[in-house]
């Protein structure tokens, strides 16, 4: 096997690549920058500068390969609709038609529970739970058409597979953890509707190990939901994730409804105005944070021999100071 990665600067993809690496499968990674080529080659792979926009550019890069896994995207849940049409929906599309044209057999897309994001909680979903009719916010939009994009262009010679993990932690964390360490610091914390909802997590070694066992046993336009196994609860988790950090986590609580109209006012406000930054809330963190997000991991475990091998007390020690 030799593999090309997409996103591979980022907390999933240096993931990827060491648990790649452990297999001693050669990785060629595209960086966008200087230092994502530093932290691509720092992490064992082989940096080829260039970005999604260049479709020859990615076939060209990705000759001799046989699996791309594609972990790049726009991940925020505030910004401009261009930026997420573009990279994360037009970058999957030309990710695909470069491995296409380079004689890749497999793709694997590392998708998100969020494309299940419509205002609702999420309940103990699987891979047959309906996209909502109207996503809540561009993150959840713009990934729920690149993962369709990805199950159509299943067949040809080119075998597609998505996973789709469920909030996202683990050592090497560069975004969630810190942000929510420092507003936590800050005093900016609160509890939305008391923050005691069951979630479901996956650690971001378990995301690598569900993302090489769909390379290798998932089916050609399948999608598998990835866990560290059954729910816990949201607020003790993040309770106990920010004691790693050495920061006791607040006890303040808002009610949901005032939470709502705070999304809903400043985005209104945001997008009526074109203001710079982003709101101080928005529907979409509410919703995948705020609510009950439980998703079922039931198909990979039973068609991909996924395990989870990372326990989430495992990832908790690895995460002390």
């Amino acid at each position: 096997m030799k593999a090309f990665l997409t996103g591979g600067s980022g907390f999933v993809g240096r993931a990827l690549i060491a648990a790649l690496r452990g297999k001693a499968v050669p990785v060629v990674a595209l960086a966008r920058s200087d230092a994502a080529a530093a932290k691509v080659s720092a992490a064992g792979a082989s940096p080829v500068r260039g970005d999604l926009a260049d479709e020859a550019l990615l076939a060209a890069a990705m000759a001799g390969c046989n699996v791309v896994f594609h972990a790049a995207a726009v991940v925020s849940d505030w910004g401009p609709q261009a930026l997420f049409l573009d990279v994360t929906v037009r970058g999957t599309e030309r990710t695909l038609a470069a491995a296409r044209a380079a004689g890749v057999q497999r793709f694997v897309h590392i998708g998100t529970e969020a494309v299940l994001a419509g205002g609702k909680p999420i309940v103990n979903a699987d891979e047959t739970t309906p996209y909502p009719p109207k996503p809540i916010g561009l993150y959840p939009w713009s990934k729920g058409l690149a993962e369709r994009a990805v199950v159509a262009a299943n067949g040809g010679g080119l075998t597609t597979v998505c996973v789709r993990p469920r909030f996202i932690w683990g050592e090497g964390d560069t975004t969630l953890l810190p942000q929510i360490a420092a507003a936590m610091r800050r005093g900016q914390w609160m509890w939305f509707g008391g923050g005691h909802h069951p979630t479901s997590t996956c650690h971001v070694r378990n995301v690598a190990e569900g993302a090489l066992l769909a390379a290798e046993h998932g089916k050609g336009g399948e999608i598998y939901f990835l866990t560290d196994g059954p729910p816990v609860d949201f607020r003790d988790f993040l309770t106990a994730m920010a004691a790693t950090q050495g920061v006791i986590a607040p006890t303040r609580t808002a009610p949901m409804w005032l939470a709502q109209a705070v999304a809903a006012g400043g985005e209104a406000v945001w997008g009526t105005f074109h203001l710079k930054g982003r709101p101080l809330l928005t529907r979409t963190a509410l919703n995948l944070f705020f609510g009950e997000v439980t998703v079922n991991d039931a198909k990979a475990r039973r068609d991909l021999g996924y395990r989870a091998l990372v326990t989430r007390a495992e990832g908790l020690a690895e995460l002390q100071k």
